[in-house]
């Protein structure tokens, strides 16, 4: 059995509807107004986090409803249709707080077959990609393909932060000619899809961390997958490559 397309409809939703969750998020962009505090898990949460799920999830349950949604700040929502909405509301609240402007808003819808379709937003650039299942990626300036780079030596390799590496990978991943770049979180998958990079490399993630990778990936022409080589959200990391050295880059994380 084939799997079906999303429709383009939807697609163009999600779109606006990120694209509008991020344009929130700039009121509190290096503003004296942000405020942060610290979730039980040590980890940071702002009032733009807060603002921009709230916003999310609210315009999904009208224009959407029935459908459940995963986010990061609010608990589960279930569904009711099997259709479920993935979301970050910033994704790289770390360097958000920090003025970095390379923060993204992320959102993914998966139904029985899988992620549907998924949003990279990145409001501070004023750039989106987004990819919809059976009708490729895309970005402002038109089709996202991912690189043709086809060896580790010269490959662009993104993570978001090398203090969960080991010494051993790190020096596996230079002595094998890559660049190595801490310009991660969604951006880095970003780059990815756009042929800008050609790995992207997270060694613990949560599912909204990396919703709308698959489809994202996948109709860019690449692949991704946990740091076992298995597909989906459910591996706790998350590997995205132009396809060509994505076996490559598994083996040296194993072995590094």
């Amino acid at each position: 059995m084939s799997i079906p397309p999303i429709d383009q409809a939807t697609v163009d939703q999600a779109v606006a509807l990120t694209r509008e969750a991020g344009r929130r998020t700039l009121r509190w962009f290096r503003s004296p107004d942000l405020h942060l505090e610290h979730k039980d898990d040590g980890t940071p949460v702002t009032n733009a986090d807060r603002d921009a799920e709230r916003y999310l999830r609210q315009k999904l349950a009208q224009d959407f409803p029935g459908d459940g949604v995963l986010g990061e700040e609010e608990a589960p929502t279930p569904s009711s249709t099997g259709r479920r909405w993935i979301l970050d509301p910033i994704d790289g609240t770390k360097g958000f707080i920090r003025g970095v402007p390379l923060y993204s808003n992320l959102l993914a819808l998966e139904d029985e077959y899988g992620i549907a379709l998924g949003v990279i937003n990145l409001p501070a650039l004023g750039e989106t990609v987004w990819a919809g299942r059976g009708l490729g990626c895309w970005s402002e300036r038109g089709p996202a393909r991912v690189s043709d780079h086809a060896a580790l030596p010269g490959a662009s390799v993104m993570t978001t932060s090398l203090s969960r590496w080991r010494p051993s990978q790190i020096e596996a991943f230079r002595a094998a000619g890559t660049t190595l770049r801490t310009e991660g979180d969604g951006y880095g998958y970003a780059l990815v899809a756009t042929g800008r990079a050609d790995a992207m490399i997270d060694l613990i993630v949560e599912p909204y961390d990396v919703g709308p990778m698959p489809v994202i990936l996948s109709e860019a022409g690449g692949r991704f997958t946990d740091l076992t080589g298995q597909p989906g959200l459910a591996g706790g990391s998350g590997l995205a490559t132009n396809g060509l050295i994505h076996d490559e880059v598994l083996s040296l994380l194993r072995e590094g």
